[in-house]
């Protein structure tokens, strides 16, 4: 189980080049899927049957089909660097040994509930049969021994303070949807595209590394389980990612990336829209280059609507995550905290991940039934700063029995409670516009120099386990010291947003009428997941921030190709006492 909780904008492009692919972006027929579901149902009744007879035997199991068709093209100074596509099926099979009270994913042996692998292709009802024979057999094999462990382990251990069941009882799902998403993707008008808009990087000599990403998914899950649920549903996502990066003399990585997310390829803004974007994201990274570092601050702050979502994202969202309220190993921020106030009393919280847009903006977050066959609900986790729920899984825990639809994972690890589209709404606001002022009004009134404007935010990291600090960090990439004393606002680089919890929340005094949109992709223990986050831009009357580390290589020597007659040649360095030799 990992430590770290990331939503991190620069980890996207890695992500995306590292799928494996193969060559098509049309979805899976709906006679495929009539086939495969058909398939899984009979192969289950089989294991189910046989397996009984077993010590000890499997109280649930269940088989997940995903049956993705993706294409990636990549680009960089107008040229292709990477283009790839195609249909792959992956299985997992999920099972639990013993009883609902006491099974194999007991604390520890979470792992120990899933197996994956390669799924047929073709739609040929025997190899899909012996895949599944195998993949159960293997689970069988792993869930066992690991429940006899678990068995051992709570014999001769303290006594757990939650004594909730490890599998929560929940109703079986019946849904078939075949309506696989219609869109037609021509691929070579978009790799044009791409081609086109990442040449647009050459003009700018101080880019040192740029990337335009687009990628495309149609996918299809088909999930069967012994309690009777059958499950076909249909997703599709459309992503451009735009990231440039450059670096300052000091040695400072500087980044800027612009996502654009739509549920299909016409959807997304029109060339001439998302190229206007690129101009503005060198003159930032050229203004960064020359901006000074920012000191160690303690004071007022105001974070614009995107840098508030990724803020709320990290903090709140994986703090109300349901497997952390139970685990031993976990410092449970929150959980018992219901019913008591934890921010400030005009804002709430929900986790809506069945909205699929706001305000015309795709949300990353949406989907219709989540990892474990439950249907997406949302959650109204914080009512009028209230804490009121948790998002859940079915591992339930103290007071919080059953499933909300939130239990999310990537393909091959084991579902846990995750933020799908994570929503920050507020009563007490004032126009955007008026948001500038305020934070002036708060640095006089706090007697500081300056406050800070975090324009926007590349991601972030949290720690969430009792054996470290109950800390988080957030990456701000745009950062304006703001005078009280009418002059102008000064940009500053290599700030991160350092803090706790508990005392962070309760410094929002008020904020923006209008909500934005982050997506992004988030990982934690049961993998990268896409998400939303929504927020208005927010004041806080007191912020911490810290100097972010930075590596200490130099700049390119060379000037960029076809830019030589504007380079100027390196200066020697002066000795530290100001004299020149």
């Amino acid at each position: 189980m990992t430590n770290r909780n990331r939503s991190l904008r620069r980890i996207i492009l890695p992500a995306v080049l590292t799928f494996a692919l193969a060559a098509s972006a049309a979805g899976p027929a709906a006679s495929n899927s009539d086939t495969l579901l058909a398939t899984m149902q009979k192969e289950l009744a089989r294991a189910k049957t046989d397996l009984a007879k077993t010590d000890p035997a499997p109280y649930f199991i269940s088989y997940t089909a995903y049956d993705q068709n993706e294409v990636q093209i990549v680009a960089s100074y107008g040229a292709m660097i990477a283009s790839a596509g195609g249909h792959h099926r992956t299985a997992d099979v999920v099972m639990h040994v013993g009883t609902a009270a006491l099974d194999n994913t007991h604390s520890d042996g979470r792992a120990s509930g899933i197996t994956s692998g390669a799924l047929p292709l073709d739609n040929d009802s025997a190899a899909i049969s012996r895949v599944l024979w195998e993949l159960t057999d293997r689970e069988y094999k792993k869930a066992s021994p690991a429940f006899l462990k678990t068995k051992t382990n709570t014999a001769v251990r303290s006594e757990e303070e939650d004594k909730s069941p490890d599998f929560s009882a929940e109703k079986p799902q019946d849904h078939v949807d075949l309506s696989i998403p219609k869109f037609d993707l021509d691929e070579k008008t978009w790799t044009d595209r791409v081609r086109r808009l990442s040449a647009e990087f050459r003009k700018y000599p101080e880019i040192y590394s740029s990337v335009v990403v687009f990628s495309v998914s149609k996918s299809e899950a088909t999930y069967v389980s012994t309690e009777g649920s059958g499950l076909v549903t249909p997703a599709s996502s459309v992503r451009l990612v735009i990231q440039a990066e450059t670096r300052a003399d000091d040695g400072m990585d500087l980044l800027r990336v612009e996502t654009f997310q739509a549920l299909a390829p016409d959807q997304l803004p029109s060339e001439s829209e998302i190229a206007a974007r690129i101009p503005k994201m060198a003159e930032d990274l050229a203004a960064l280059r020359k901006a000074p570092v920012a000191e160690p601050f303690d004071g007022p702050a105001l974070l614009s609507g995107r840098a508030a979502a990724v803020f709320f994202h990290e903090v709140l969202g994986h703090r109300l995550e349901g497997h952390r309220q139970r685990g031993e190993n976990e410092g449970q921020t929150f959980t018992k905290k219901v019913d008591q106030l934890v921010l400030p009393e005009f804002l709430s919280v929900s986790d809506d991940p069945t909205r699929r847009e706001l305000n015309g903006t795709a949300l990353a977050g949406f989907y219709q039934y989540d990892n474990e066959g439950q249907p997406a609900e949302r959650a109204d986790v914080i009512q009028n700063g209230i804490l009121k729920n948790f998002l859940m899984s079915r591992a339930p825990f103290k007071d919080f029995g059953q499933s909300n639809g939130h239990g999310r994972g990537q393909p091959g690890l084991m579902p846990t409670g995750r933020q799908g589209n994570l929503i920050v709404t507020s009563t007490k606001t004032v126009r955007d516009a008026d948001m500038r002022q305020k934070l002036i009004d708060e640095v006089k009134k706090a007697g500081k120099p300056y406050g800070l404007y975090f324009e926007d935010i590349e991601g972030g990291f949290t720690l969430t386990m009792r054996n470290l600090p109950q800390a988080f960090q957030v990456l701000p990439v745009m950062v304006w010291r703001v005078y009280p004393d009418g002059r102008p606002d000064e940009l500053v680089r290599g700030v991160d947003i350092v803090g706790t919890p508990l005392a962070a929340l309760t410094h929002i005094t008020i904020t923006g009428d209008k909500q934005d949109v982050f997506n992004g992709v988030c990982g934690a223990e049961s993998g990268w997941v896409p998400v939303s986050a929504v927020a208005p831009s927010m004041l806080f009357s007191e912020m911490e921030v810290q100097k972010r580390a930075k590596s200490h290589t130099r700049p390119p020597i060379l000037a960029p190709p076809g830019f030589e007659s504007t380079a100027t040649a390196p200066t020697k360095p002066e000795p530290a006492n100001g004299v020149k030799p």
